[in-house]
């Protein structure tokens, strides 16, 4: 694909956003460096194709974005904390008239900007696209691909199954502002709505596909998905869980950054993420297999990127990935990142 539009990416330096500015290169966009760093960026400029424009600009000053995301055709939010970023960046987009998508883990900064920009988008037309990444986009475009015809249904859950989880200083800072804003509760989804608690996380045996199959897992390991489905898939249960070793990597501050094993820079972390809805006695399943929970949020943010320039959308204001596009295509679309299995089945006894 030749596009030769140009996209900036806010927090182009960062682990994730070198990946997307990569992809974007890949293929055939231009990208725009932008962030806080400029000696950062410029360091990033000089190890990619001569001419990349490098213009730095921060969250707390709109004129500098205003320039960042002048003569583009979209922008890309790849810098965290999301409680920080997120508005300003949307507001940038919103002036600009072009489509905004980010990366944001953040439950409640997700939550913000469906709150905060909802209505004001959509009077706009614009489309803006948050959590279209490893965490909320791709659980949510497999939750829909797994509905199927479905209109409803009665519960979703969401099992990571990660090699191991080496988490990137964006992850930690996430994790430590989403925790001070919730005082140190856990959230989760039930009942339709968002529920804060300090009740413990329990462990539960979940029966992966191959080549995974039975593992420990931590229930209630809340994660994006819990903003991203609810947002237009009627299931008042949604839950998310993450593989009992991933969860304690993350939980220990010895566990290290991600460490390049090839060319494009992935780790060797490997993920399975299983879907599950159930409707009565009746359970559709959708599976997704790949390498590195970082690298594989580039192909589906450019993806997302290619397809909203290219009218390719269903819907305007904000929206999650499964209401903006056409799931199961999408998913597809990435045969060189993701494997897709999707099965349906009579409901198995309670986990």
């Amino acid at each position: 694909m030749r596009s030769g539009q140009t996209v900036t990416v806010f927090g182009a330096y960062g682990h994730t956003g070198r990946f997307v500015v990569a992809e974007l290169l890949d293929r055939g966009f231009v990208p725009v460096l932008s962030g806080r760093n400029a000696d950062r960026l410029r360091e990033l400029a000089a190890r990619g194709p001569a001419g990349l424009d490098v213009r730095p600009a921060t969250a707390e000053d709109p004129v500098s974005l205003d320039r960042a995301l002048a003569g583009a055709a979209a922008v890309v939010n790849c810098a965290g904390p999301f409680a920080t970023t997120a508005g300003p960046v949307v507001e940038a987009a919103l002036r600009a008239g072009i489509p905004y998508v980010d990366v944001a883990a953040e439950i409640e900064a997700n939550a913000d900007t469906f709150e905060r920009y909802g209505d004001r988008a959509r009077a706009q037309g614009a489309v803006v696209l948050p959590a279209m990444a490893f965490f909320g986009g791709l659980g949510d475009l497999l939750a829909t691909t797994a509905m199927g015809d479905w209109t409803e249904a009665d519960e979703a859950r969401v099992a990571y199954g990660l090699s191991g989880w080496h988490p990137t200083a964006g992850t930690r800072t996430a994790g430590r502002v989403s925790r001070e804003r919730r005082d140190g509760r856990h959230v989760r989804h039930t009942g339709g709505r968002l529920e804060y608690h300090h009740d413990e996380q329990p462990l539960l045996e979940w029966e992966f596909p191959a080549p995974l199959g039975r593992r420990t897992v931590v229930d209630e390991f809340t994660m994006a998905d819990v903003v991203t489905l609810p947002s237009h898939l009627s299931v008042p249960e949604v839950r998310t869980a993450m593989a009992l070793e991933a969860a304690r990597d993350l939980a220990s501050p010895d566990t290290p950054a991600p460490t390049a094993v090839d060319e494009r820079g992935r780790s060797a972390q490997t993920f399975l993420v299983d879907v599950v809805v159930r409707s009565g006695t009746t359970e559709r399943r959708a599976v997704a297999r790949g390498r590195d929970i970082y690298a594989v949020t580039a192909p589906l943010v450019v993806e997302a990127v290619h397809r909203i320039l290219t009218g390719r959308t269903r819907t305007t204001g904000v929206a999650s990935a499964g209401a903006l596009f056409d799931a199961p295509d999408f998913l597809r679309a990435l045969p060189a990142h993701l494997t897709l299995d999707v099965s349906e089945r009579e409901a198995s006894p309670a986990r």
